[in-house]
């Protein structure tokens, strides 16, 4: 077997990132600072055309640092208000108290009209800023800080984009199958890769503990530890879903993402973590159980896409399950149909934007792998013929591929039209 130990590190690095806020109206402040920059003075108007799922996905969440505001207007008007475009994904962190008020000015005295695009990619946005004697446009499509497109005054400005942000993501180009990623789990040398997983580690426990003190959302993490104890499998579910209830409502600590989502970078990483606690174990070990979950996860939405109507959740907490498997030292057999009966259960929860509820739907997930698990260890098994289940698990994923951007296609219209009826 040839595994592409550089692809994989190089695939794993663009990846596994932080993040601070929900990942679509970060994506949108993105742009908006990045035109503001490019303009050198704040607009009179600005217009946002975003395809379906950036709006989907921006409706319902607090922006951070903006006292609890939300929406696509105020996504865009924090980052042209006090965004830094160098900062990517952390666009809003440096956002300061007296900040706030400028941005809720702003949006009182700007118009900012918010309009659908009706062609384009699953994930595409454009903001264009205008003042009475000049105006900048700023593109990003595919993935949150993929800027394709800048203009001012009418003229483009291709010297002012980034070549490796410029370029289609590499999860799209890269080889994978799970004989490979198993080979490179194994093999790599831990020097390679520690560094990469240790800030996931780090930032994404410190949110869930941050979610568990103090009350964001639903609070979906205390109501599970509450109702069901403090079990390592309760813990596992309510400290990830903890980590959602914190950043889908305004909480200001970054998370380290997993295929542009802090769900469900926080998903495939928690339980893990959790687990790893119970059995005392630390060091490569857990790295290597990690290092896991996220090439699973990366592998299910290599197929499923950035943005679609399938939950992100369900995916990654397979993944998270294949890792805590991995934790017990399960051979391969254990972990591919462990990550099977996962997807055989709960495959088809749909992904109606990024918002309180998604901590749920962590939680659901996480249960299901851990039944998942159970299962086979017990030697029960979905096989080929059950459903959407085909005999090997790289089949599955391609069968789950197509589910959420053929099958579901129609899905995501509808559940758009349903949330678009209300402001955005």
């Amino acid at each position: 077997m040839c595994v592409d130990y550089e692809a994989y590190i190089k695939l794993l690095k663009e990846e596994l990132i932080p993040a601070m806020g929900c990942t679509e109206p970060i994506a949108l402040a993105l742009a908006g600072a990045k035109g503001r920059e490019l303009l050198e003075e704040l607009p009179e108007k600005v217009i946002v055309k975003a395809s379906g799922s950036i709006i989907k996905n921006t409706k319902s969440v607090v922006v951070p640092n903006t006292n609890q505001m939300r929406g696509i207007p105020v996504a865009v008007a924090a980052g042209i208000v006090a965004g830094d475009a160098k900062l990517k994904l952390q666009v809003l962190s440096q956002i300061k108290s007296e900040d706030i008020e400028k941005i809720k000015s702003f949006l009182n005295c700007t118009k900012i009209e918010v309009l659908p695009l009706e062609k384009g990619n699953v994930f595409d946005l454009i903001v264009e800023q205008y003042t009475k004697e000049h105006c900048s446009i700023v593109r990003i499509t595919d993935f949150h800080t993929n800027i394709v497109y800048l203009e001012k005054d009418g003229e483009e400005i291709s010297s002012d984009l980034p070549k490796a942000e410029a370029e289609k993501y590499l999860l799209q180009d890269t080889e994978m199958d799970m004989e490979s990623i198993w080979e490179f789990v194994n093999t790599v040398k831990i020097e390679k890769v520690e560094k990469i997983i240790k800030p996931q580690m780090e930032y994404n426990l410190t949110i869930a503990e941050e979610g568990m003190k103090k009350n964001y959302g639903a609070n979906i993490g205390k109501v599970l530890k509450n109702l069901y104890g403090d079990d390592v499998k309760n813990r596992a579910c309510y400290m990830a879903a903890a980590a959602s209830d914190a950043r889908m409502n305004g909480c200001e600590l970054p998370v380290v993402i997993n295929s542009g989502s802090g769900n469900q970078g926080v998903t495939v990483t928690l339980p893990i973590l959790v687990y790893a606690k119970e059995l005392n174990l630390e060091g490569e070990k857990v790295i290597r159980a990690l290092l896991l979950a996220n090439m699973i996860a990366l592998y299910e939405k290599k197929g499923i896409g950035r943005l679609s109507a399938y939950c992100g959740a369900i995916s990654a907490g397979a993944a998270a399950v294949a890792g805590i498997a991995y934790l017990y030292d399960e051979d391969y057999e254990t972990i591919v149909h462990t990550v099977v009966n996962t997807l055989a259960i709960s495959s088809g929860v749909i992904c109606d934007g990024a918002k309180a509820s998604c901590a749920g739907k962590i939680a659901l997930a996480i249960y299901t792998g851990l039944m998942g698990y159970e299962m086979y260890k017990n030697g029960q098994e979905f096989v080929d013929g059950d459903g959407i289940i085909v005999k090997g698990i790289d089949g599955v994923f391609r069968n789950i591929g197509e589910l959420a951007t053929e099958g579901m296609n129609e899905t995501n219209k509808t559940i758009i039209k349903m949330m678009t009826r209300t402001k955005c």
